[in-house]
């Protein structure tokens, strides 16, 4: 069940906030741990007893992994963190990677004349964001940051909360443990704030996000031996768009479902395209798994505290993590070690800081725009070679322009689309337009979200109506 279905626009979010908004507060917390497993269920199906089972492991695992007041089990508790973590990571490995490694002892093995059998396991939905959840509830018990839940309802609803169970974003523990008690206030204020926020987000995904994909992917299918100069760089332009107001109106729509349930759940986009280095990039891209890698990897490896080298080799290995935490192909580790050298570049030369000098800062940003559209086509790319070609061809300039199934797949609507998206790279950082319309009451912010609420909704809706929208690009993560 995708947010911007019909069954779940007209019919699953107005009964389970009506049904949260009228029943008593000791029920409301159970009303949605029950509307997410069912939201869950409709579209992973057999695969709900993974999330279950292991909700189930780290449930009863919390508990032991708090420490007493001398800290007298320290060992026990390090033990047990080590396995749940390993218990979690091992899921996640078998689910999602067990194929990827079988196919390549597989291609190893028949260079020497061998056969090896490849897994084919179906990815479940979600379950890269419900085990770093359920990691940040480990280690922020571990370390003494929050209690372990003990009612199984509040756990239940922390992981599988339907708004950010699919595709982020990645709630850490630590940031909602206090919005669980069953006794948190819910109003009708909750629901106008988080309605235009998610109007929002609906209206990025259908009416931009979801006009763009038919032309990006007739650019991306393009034959090898069809590339031109045009395909690749509008190709990569729109899905450089394209994947931007996909990712970002999810996590609009998320956050504004988390506000009208009676939840603030953290900023996960803050105009990421108006960067002006990789490392501010970083800072305002997909922000909660920054954020998590950061809490998680980066300072326990020991961050940039021991030197130069040390901190390159963190960084390093922060980004191979994030390239296979996005999905299981060499492309998306060339992506990650392309950020990560970025990232190390930036940080050896100290240029991970915006120069002072207007013209300075404006080819700057220039160039980090163009280093994220040519690490998105690793991104999207089917395969390596696929990728190294349009890559390629982008610096490699030629009058063949478009071929048919590509000019045809460019409408005018969609050039239109696509005109009007590009205005993001020309706005300056501030203000995030979700977060001002949520809560903002200044005239800008009302002009915005009443033209949100009036002409971006209802034509949204008709697109839903229509048949046209289409699943979001980060749930196959």
């Amino acid at each position: 069940m995708s947010f911007a279905s019909p069954l779940f626009l007209w019919y699953f979010m107005p009964t389970v906030l009506a049904a949260v908004l009228i029943a008593p507060r000791s029920w409301r917390n159970g009303i949605i741990a029950v509307a997410s497993i069912f939201f869950y269920a409709t579209a992973a199906g057999s695969d709900t007893w993974l999330l279950l089972t292991t909700m189930v492991v780290n449930f009863f695992a919390g508990p032991f992994l708090e420490p007493d007041q001398w800290d007298r089990n320290r060992k026990q508790r390090r033990a047990i963190l080590f396995a749940v973590i390993a218990f979690d990571l091992a899921v996640l490995a078998v689910w999602k990677y067990a194929g990827f490694a079988t196919q390549q002892i597989a291609a190893l093995a028949q260079i020497f004349g061998g056969d090896f059998p490849v897994a084919e396991l179906a990815l479940p939905i979600g379950i890269s964001f419900y085990t770093f959840h359920h990691i940040s509830y480990a280690v922020d018990i571990y370390r003494g940051e929050r209690h372990a839940a003990r009612n199984p309802v509040s756990f239940v609803t922390y992981i599988a909360m339907f708004p950010q169970l699919i595709a982020g974003p990645i709630v850490r523990y630590r940031e909602i443990a206090d919005q669980l008690p069953q006794h948190r206030s819910h109003r009708l204020d909750d629901i106008a704030a988080g309605f235009p926020r998610f109007a929002l987000g609906i209206c990025k995904k259908v009416i931009i996000a979801d006009s763009l994909s038919p032309f990006v992917d007739a650019c991306f299918s393009t034959p090898d031996d069809q590339m031109t100069f045009a395909i690749a760089w509008l190709g990569a332009i729109a899905y450089t768009l394209q994947l931007y107001f996909d990712f970002s109106g999810y996590s609009d729509m998320a956050i504004g479902l988390g506000r009208m349930l009676g939840f603030r759940l953290p900023e996960n986009f803050a105009r990421p395209y108006s960067s002006v280095t990789i490392t501010e990039f970083w800072r305002r891209w997909h922000m909660s798994l920054s954020r998590w890698f950061r809490d998680y990897v980066y300072i326990p490896l020991g961050g940039n505290r021991h030197g130069a080298a040390k901190t390159y080799r963190n960084l390093c290995i922060v980004f191979v993590l994030t390239g296979f935490w996005h999905g299981a192909n060499w492309t998306f580790l060339v992506w990650g070690m392309f950020h990560g050298a970025l990232l190390i570049i930036e940080r050896g030369f100290h240029l991970e800081e915006a120069p002072s000098r207007q013209g300075a800062k404006i080819a700057r940003r220039v160039l980090t725009m163009l280093l994220v559209v040519i690490g998105w086509v690793y991104f999207r790319a089917d395969d390596l070679t696929s990728a190294m070609n349009m890559v390629g061809h982008m610096f490699l300039p030629d009058f063949d322009g478009l071929t048919d199934i590509a000019e045809s797949a460019l409408t005018n609507q969609r050039l239109v689309v696509m005109v009007a998206a590009l205005a993001i790279l020309f706005m300056p950082a501030h203000p995030v337009t979700g977060p001002l319309i949520e809560s903002s009451t200044s005239k800008p912010a009302t002009i915005v979200r009443v033209g949100v609420m009036t002409v971006g909704l209802v034509y949204a809706a008709i697109l839903v109506a229509s048949g046209t929208f289409s699943p979001f690009l980060y749930v196959k993560f």
